[in-house]
């Protein structure tokens, strides 16, 4: 008897990240990657950490650098995420955060938290492909999160009890979303936090890309704009807030937090306890005093080089893509995301691209919870140099032209 036969259900749902197998593709010299969407680390601020580490290793911090500690997470780094939430509109105090092992850890313990085998999240269509990772074990159903749509809460928790469970909560990438680069507007965030009252669930506020504004004007997080609806009172708050150091500073350290109502984090905080205890608290001890120290300037740092990338980037697309293709123009982040005619399909171009022109990028429909989308693509500025995204868009809309015209 093989021991898959006693897998559980749930392992049925798990599926490999095709970006991370893109990733392997990083270490071909040849290839102009724009599919993963991970941090350049050419804009690290190496030395900050070397000298955060030694510090941290050779004064008074070191045995409690090694030591194990408390699950909540270190309460001077939990102290500053705090007051850098109260200057976006989020009246918490530390005790309203949690440090997790990046905002990925976040999205698998509210699925854990709140999903039971049948229940629906309403996400979005298309929606962050680690998001559907983490909530696909707890074996939901999915729904299509559309707030400014004619469809009322009633309807969205009628499918879902029609479908043998309930609405639980609504997922949401807001700013400069992986993968489409698009924001979701004033007006939608409001009538997210409307549906959620009116449908007593959740809504999970992905932030990882907040930082990385380039152009336009900041919009309230959805957590702010619900506390300043209920006379500024978190508690009363459906809205959880997921951060996340990995877009800023260090993907690698894992540090990521959560900001909630306190009966949210208690909870939380006892998953953690489970599934790790705590997270590595010389990470977070480091995290610390750089986030103390630069994080302002060097936010703005990169926030320049990602600027000139993504302006290579949409120049090219407009140079070199043919007519019936269209893309976002993102105001901050990571991504582009590509429209192609319905007579296309991503992953057959992306098989085509790897033998002749060299470009890799991510399909689309991976972040469709129903797998649609076979004719969309997320393209990546991030850590290819502005010669790279010129050369990689010429030769990408060379095999666009190509494919229309055969």
């Amino acid at each position: 008897m093989s021991l898959q036969e006693i897998f559980a259900t749930r392992a049925t749902r798990m599926k490999a990240s095709e970006i991370r197998e893109l990733l392997k593709l990083l270490d071909q010299p040849d290839i102009i990657s724009f599919a993963g969407g991970i941090p350049d680390p050419e804009l690290f601020p190496k030395q900050a950490f070397q000298e955060a580490y030694a510090e941290a290793l050779s004064g008074p911090m070191a045995a409690q650098g090694l030591q194990y500690s408390t699950s909540e997470g270190h309460k001077p780094l939990r102290v500053w995420i705090a007051k850098q939430m109260q200057d976006i509109g989020i009246p918490a105090t530390p005790d309203n955060i949690l440090i997790t092992s990046g905002s990925q850890q976040a999205l698998d313990y509210l699925g854990k938290l709140f999903l039971s085998p049948g229940d629906t999240a309403l996400v979005g269509w298309p929606t962050y492909l680690g998001a559907l990772g983490a909530f696909n074990a707890y074996e939901p159903r999915y729904d299509k999160l559309d707030p400014l749509s004619n469809r009322s809460g009633a309807d969205y928790a009628a499918e879902a009890e029609a479908a043998g469970g309930k609405a639980k909560f609504a997922y949401l990438s807001v700013d400069f979303a992986n993968p489409t680069g698009a924001t979701v507007s004033r007006a939608a965030r409001e009538r997210v936090i409307d549906l959620a009252d009116e449908m007593e669930i959740a809504v999970i506020e992905d932030a990882a890309y907040q930082a990385l504004r380039f152009d336009g004007e900041a919009i309230p997080p959805i957590l702010a704009l619900e506390a300043a609806r209920k006379g500024g009172d978190l508690e009363a708050c459906r809205t959880i807030y997921c951060g996340s150091f990995s877009k800023t500073l260090s993907p690698g350290l894992r540090v990521g937090w959560v900001c909630a109502a306190m009966p949210v984090i208690n909870q939380l905080v006892l998953m953690k306890q489970a599934a790790d205890l705590h997270s590595a608290t010389l990470n977070q001890i480091a995290i610390t005093d750089v986030a103390e120290k630069y994080f302002d300037s060097h936010v703005t740092k990169i926030r320049a080089a990602y600027r000139g990338r993504r302006d290579v980037m949409l120049n090219a697309l407009e140079e070199h893509m043919p007519d019936g293709v269209s893309w976002t123009k993102p105001e901050g982040g990571m991504f582009i995301w590509v429209t192609l005619p319905e007579t296309l399909d991503g992953a057959d171009l992306l098989a085509e691209s790897l033998k002749t022109e060299r470009v890799a990028f991510v399909p689309g429909h991976a972040f469709f919870a129903d797998g649609s989308g076979r004719n969309t693509l997320r393209l990546s500025y991030a850590t290819s140099d502005e010669a790279k995204i010129a050369e990689g868009i010429k030769r990408l809309g060379h095999l666009i032209t190509n494919a229309l015209d055969a």
